[in-house]
């Protein structure tokens, strides 16, 4: 068998090598608790905040709207929650398809709360439309959309500039899960209105654990987390400096080598696809994930043609043969519900077929491509 290949980058990322030796470094020498005032707490907190700094430089926002949290799930949660119960918002649009992460929170609002949940049309490649989420947003009031930036399964791209602007001008809020995003896309906060966003050092070879909102300044948000008055008092708890510091140096390089290394995934994937079709020419792809421009270069998410029997075992044989990828999000593995991205674009024959998301980084090659191509091949042939 060939050395692993890891093509599940959508679930998580390998971590740098520069991002583990900033974290040891600052858990050997930044221990301190960055609210104490003693010089070992000023160190830690002088730390964090020169890496809330250079994030929102990044972004063009002041390092006030950038707050620390446990990861994306969380700052969703944060925006969501707090619209509900200190903005006054009574109706959330959204999608069928985003992340549960949204879907599950807004399901459990609505329990709590009088709001209503509107989801915006999709079509069968998982396309908004954009027309009907005017009339959402002419129809209603006191509103927040929310819409991911990067869809998380089959890689589609959000007209993010024009939903903002769109929102803007109906004077509702914007939220985006841009946990698929940052670090692979640019985002100019200064020129594109989006009121929050969340994202998760994980998915940019950062590590777990730690990822941030952005809030934009005044917006009324609260913190939905109890304690002491740490991040601005949108989230209690002492921060977990050497994770911060970790995330911090995972997004300057993702950011520095944007262009160069999302160049480089780009035409993994497009050389992936290519071969793949001719391995394999009655596969399929989901969403727009086979259309470069359409959908992330970071993913693919393939339909193959194989019985319902066999598609029970894709997965597995993929994994005996040393190949990591994923039938969708990470957050559903070991839940036996198909996949609800996929199910409201595909039909129900084309569901009983194995859907598998590859997910690629820089840390992937053409013989990898060549090798798993070789083995999926097989496994349909065979």
């Amino acid at each position: 068998m060939k050395t692993p290949v890891y093509f599940d980058n959508a679930a998580t990322t390998p971590i740098r090598n520069e991002v583990i030796e900033v974290i040891t470094s600052v858990m050997k020498n930044n221990y301190g608790n960055a609210s104490s005032t003693h010089s070992f707490g000023r160190s830690s907190r002088s730390l964090i905040e020169k890496n809330r700094k250079e994030i929102a430089a990044y972004f063009n926002v002041t390092p006030a709207e950038i707050i620390f949290t446990s990861g994306g799930t969380e700052a969703d949660n944060l925006v969501l929650r707090s619209a509900a119960r200190d903005l006054g918002v009574k109706t959330f649009i959204t999608s069928k398809i985003e992340h549960n992460a949204i879907l599950h929170t807004l399901n459990q609002l609505s329990n709590e709360y009088d709001i209503t949940v509107r989801y915006v049309d999709i079509d069968e490649h998982g396309e908004l439309d954009y027309q009907h989420l005017e009339h959402l947003l002419e129809t209603n009031h006191n509103v927040l959309t929310t819409l991911m930036y990067v869809n998380n399964e089959i890689g589609n791209l959000l007209d993010i500039e024009y939903v903002a602007n769109l929102c803007k001008k109906h004077k509702a809020l914007f939220h985006s899960d841009t946990v698929q995003a940052v670090g692979h896309y640019d985002i100019d906060l200064s020129k594109v209105p989006i009121d929050f966003l969340a994202a998760s050092a994980h998915k940019f070879h950062g590590p777990k654990g730690v990822g941030f909102a952005f809030i934009r300044k005044d917006s009324g948000l609260k913190s939905i987390i109890f304690g002491g008055e740490q991040e601005r008092g949108f989230r209690a708890g002492t921060e977990c400096v050497h994770n911060i510091a970790g995330l911090a140096e995972a997004f300057k390089i993702a950011t520095t080598n944007l262009v160069a290394e999302g160049a480089f995934i780009k035409n993994i994937k497009s050389y992936f696809i290519e071969s793949l079709k001719k391995a394999v020419p009655e596969c399929s792809f989901n969403g727009h994930s086979g259309h470069l421009e359409k959908s992330a270069y970071t993913s693919v998410n393939v339909c193959f043609p194989i019985s319902e029997e066999k598609s029970a075992m894709f997965l597995f044989q993929l994994d005996l043969k040393g190949i990591a990828c994923s039938k969708g999000s990470a957050c559903q593995s070991g839940s036996t519900k198909k996949s609800h991205v996929l199910s409201a674009i595909l039909n129900e024959e084309e569901l009983s077929k194995p859907s598998i998301r590859f997910s690629f980084s820089i840390f992937n090659t053409k013989e990898d491509v060549d090798y798993v191509v070789k083995c999926l091949q097989e496994l349909v042939y065979c």
